[in-house]
C-alpha cells in the first residue's frame, strides 16, 4: 500500500497551556476519521507564541503528546514548541511515531527575523520513514527559502509538512509557494496555520503538480487527506504530465553553484541590502 493520510488541524488557540483542548480535539479526529494516520498542528499551537514558555525536551507537554498518540496509535506532529538548551532558545517540532516515541526533532532554520527575536537558528534537516515512504519537516517561515525544500528531497523527502503561524497580508504569497514547492519538487506540501488571534488560516495541502488539494477557510477545521506515495514516484519517474523531470536535471547538471557559504553571501551582492531590521517609517 502507498496511501498514507494525513490531517490538518487548524485550532485557534490564545497564550497559556492548550494541551487539554488541543487533546481533546485530536481525540475527537481519531474518532471521527477512524482511518486516520496523521495529525499535524500549527506552529506554537501547545503554548503560544510567547518564548517564557520554553521548555528543556522532553517537557510535559512532549510527554503528554507521546501518551496520546500510542493511546490513538496515530502518527503526531504537534505543531512546535520553544526549546530551552542552555542559553539558546530554538523553535522546534517533535515528530512522535503511533508507537508513542519521539523518532525525530526539527529545530526552526530561519526564524522569521527581525521579528522573531531572540530565537537561535536550527541546522540540521529533517527527514523520517513511515511505512509508506519518507516525510520531511520544516517550519513556517523556512517556506520561503526553496533550499530548505530541497535538501529535505535530496534527502529522500516526498511529503513536505511545514507547521506555520502566519497571520499577516502575505499569507496569499505563502499559499503560491506551497503550490510552487510542490511543483518544483514534485512532491506533496501541507501547512497547517494556525487561526483566531495569531493566525488566519488557510492552511494548504498542494498536490505533486501543485494543484491544490485543499485550502482551509481561516476558521478553525480538520481537513483529512489521504496522499499516494506512488503518485509522487510516478511524476518524479515520467515527469510533470509526462513533460519536466526537474529533479533529474539538478542532479544530473554539472554546475557548481556559488554563495553556498555565509561568508560568500556576505560577499555577494546580498552584501550591499543593509541591516536586517523591522523597517521603519520611510520618510523619502
Amino acid at each position: 500500500m502507498s496511501h498514507f493520510s494525513i490531517a490538518g488541524m487548524q485550532l485557534s488557540l490564545p497564550n497559556g497551556n492548550n494541551l487539554a483542548v488541543i487533546g481533546a480535539e485530536i481525540t475527537k479526529a481519531k474518532k471521527r476519521f477512524p482511518w486516520l494516520d496523521m495529525i499535524v498542528l500549527s506552529e506554537l499551537c501547545t503554548y503560544g507564541p510567547e518564548k517564557k514558555y520554553a521548555n528543556t525536551l522532553p517537557s510535559d507537554a512532549e510527554k503528554f503528546y507521546c501518551h496520546l498518540a500510542k493511546e490513538l496509535n496515530i502518527w503526531l506532529i504537534p505543531g512546535s514548541d520553544y526549546e530551552q538548551v542552555a542559553e539558546h532558545i530554538y523553535n522546534t517540532t517533535s515528530v512522535i511515531n503511533n508507537q508513542g516515541r519521539v523518532i525525530e526533532r526539527y529545530r526552526k532554520i530561519y526564524p522569521f527575523c527581525p521579528y522573531e527575536q531572540g530565537v537561535t537558528p536550527g541546522s540540521d534537516f529533517v527527514v523520517f520513514d513511515v511505512p509508506q515512504g519518507r516525510i520531511g519537516v520544516a517550519i513556517c517561515y523556512d517556506l520561503w527559502f526553496p533550499e530548505v525544500a530541497r535538501s529535505l528531497v535530496c534527502k529522500g523527502a516526498e511529503v513536505l509538512i511545514y507547521p506555520t503561524l502566519t497571520g499577516t497580508i502575505d499569507r496569499s504569497i505563502e499559499l503560491t509557494m506551497a503550490q510552487s514547492t510542490a511543483a518544483m519538487n514534485q512532491c506533496y506540501v501541507l501547512t497547517v496555520n494556525g487561526t483566531g488571534e495569531y493566525g488566519n488560516g488557510q492552511s494548504i495541502m498542494a498536490a505533486p503538480d501543485g494543484s491544490v488539494i485543499y485550502k482551509a477557510s481561516n476558521q478553525a477545521e480538520v481537513f483529512p487527506i489521504e496522499i499516494d506515495f506512488a503518485v509522487v514516484r510516478r511524476n518524479r519517474e515520467r515527469g510533470l504530465h509526462g513533460l519536466g523531470q526537474p529533479l533529474k536535471s539538478f542532479r544530473d547538471n554539472p554546475i557548481e553553484y556559488p554563495f553556498t557559504n555565509q561568508q560568500q553571501r556576505s560577499q555577494s551582492a546580498l552584501g550591499q541590502l543593509g541591516e536586517l531590521k523591522i523597517a521603519q517609517n520611510d520618510k523619502r
